[in-house]
């Protein structure tokens, strides 16, 4: 049985999905366009990486395969091929391409809806929604109420912010209402209280996430955001894996945002950090711990929220090389008979347009089973199936176990 760990690389998507041209991303290809472009030196950057995609360990887990069999090409860089475990893709089944469906997937449960989002209007919140969380959470009003990049609205409204206490409200083309405020002249655990209520409020719309951004500085030094993020999901309506092993009474450990993804149920032990290395560290610090028939389910956000959003492609190529370089401090310290498999949630390509997700395919990397290449996967919750069959708990009912 030993142990089994699903590592998630945020919004590292190997290929447009069969049906990206409904969601405006038709040609869309994380891993390819980051590859391309580091083969032709434009993701070149003085003091922070250099020259071709480098990416050994991943490729020697089949990560160039996978791509092959998604896209018909391996990306440049990774030609020298898989020399352990075994790799493919899946496909999403769930519509959209949020984070919690992508995660809600992966661990079992395919979305059987559709969300709510907001429109691409100016307010493109309802007036009624901003009436009712102002008059509950006793605000002077809210500033922002558009589609817009995180960054780029507490430049424009940070300020402001600053001086009449009212909190920044935005969203993006996901199911998301996000809300940013100044960690001291509004107060952190205010913001955190603020979205807790638009939580309540937001529940018959159907969105996925409210999310706290708060952030610091001043009108002179400018505005950054901080560490100290918080998502509020709306919980799984039905059990995911997570829910399986808890009956079950297995140890499970959460690390990164998987336990807001999944509404803090099942989640058990909670790991967080500021940066995918502090994250990586509470990973294999954790690891040892876990026990026999344990599992682990980790996110690695950095990719998405600095470089995919960001459309940085030099800092996305350097991300996914300093992983790289840290994947065998885990493999090392794997255990005879433990299960991992690395994959991802949905794709942000950083060579796309605008700064939002992007729907595609996702590899499917794991170390611990029998080697080789399966291809195509027909949902994410293969990824579920496959880890309830390794840790004898009942699966949740969607997905077919790898052949690993």
């Amino acid at each position: 049985m030993a142990r089994a760990l699903i590592v998630v690389m945020d919004s590292f998507g190997i290929g447009a999905a069969d049906d990206a041209a409904a969601y405006g991303d038709a040609g869309a290809d994380t891993l390819g366009h980051i590859a391309q472009a580091c083969a032709a030196g434009a993701a070149d950057r003085a003091g922070l990486r250099q020259g071709a995609l480098s990416l050994p360990n991943l490729t020697a887990l089949g990560l160039g395969e996978a791509a092959q069999a998604a896209t018909g090409a391996i990306p440049p860089g990774l030609e020298a091929g898989r020399t352990m475990g075994a790799s493919g893709y899946a496909v999403e089944v769930s519509k959209g391409k949020d984070t919690p469906s992508g995660h809600w997937e992966i661990a079992g449960f395919p979305v059987p809806f559709e969300w709510g989002y907001f429109p691409q209007t100016e307010p493109c919140f309802p007036a009624a929604l901003i009436e009712a969380i102002c008059a509950e959470a006793g605000l002077p009003g809210v500033l922002g109420q558009k589609h817009a990049s995180g960054t780029e609205i507490i430049a424009e409204y940070g300020a402001e912010s600053l001086a009449t206490g009212k909190p920044i409200f935005y969203t993006s083309a996901d199911s998301v209402l996000q809300i940013a405020a100044h960690e001291q002249g509004f107060g952190l655990e205010r913001l955190y209280d603020l979205c807790a209520i638009a939580r309540r409020h937001v529940d018959d719309l159907t969105i996925g996430r409210v999310i706290a951004r708060p952030f610091i500085g001043s009108e002179t030094e400018g505005f950054t955001r901080t560490a100290n993020r918080r998502d509020y999901a709306v919980p799984p309506p039905a059990d995911t894996l997570l829910d399986k092993l808890k009956k079950a009474g297995r140890q499970t450990i959460t690390i990164g945002k998987i336990g807001d993804i999944f509404a803090h149920r099942a989640t058990g032990q909670i790991l967080k950090g500021a940066d995918n290395d502090v994250l990586f560290d509470k990973m294999l610090a954790a690891l040892p711990g876990l026990a026999d028939g344990g599992f682990l389910f980790a996110n690695f956000v950095d990719f998405d929220t600095l470089f995919g959003h960001r459309r940085d492609i030099a800092g996305y190529a350097a991300a996914l090389e300093a992983f790289d370089r840290r994947l065998p401090e885990l493999l090392q310290i794997l255990r005879p008979g433990d299960l991992l498999i690395i994959t991802a949630d949905h794709g942000c390509d950083p060579s796309w347009q605008g700064t939002d997700h992007t729907r595609e395919f996702v590899p499917v990397l794991v170390a611990g089973g029998a080697s080789g290449t399966f291809g195509r996967r027909e949902s994410f919750a293969d990824m579920a199936a496959t880890v309830a069959r390794h840790l004898a708990v009942e699966a949740t009912g969607y997905g077919t176990a790898l052949p690993v």
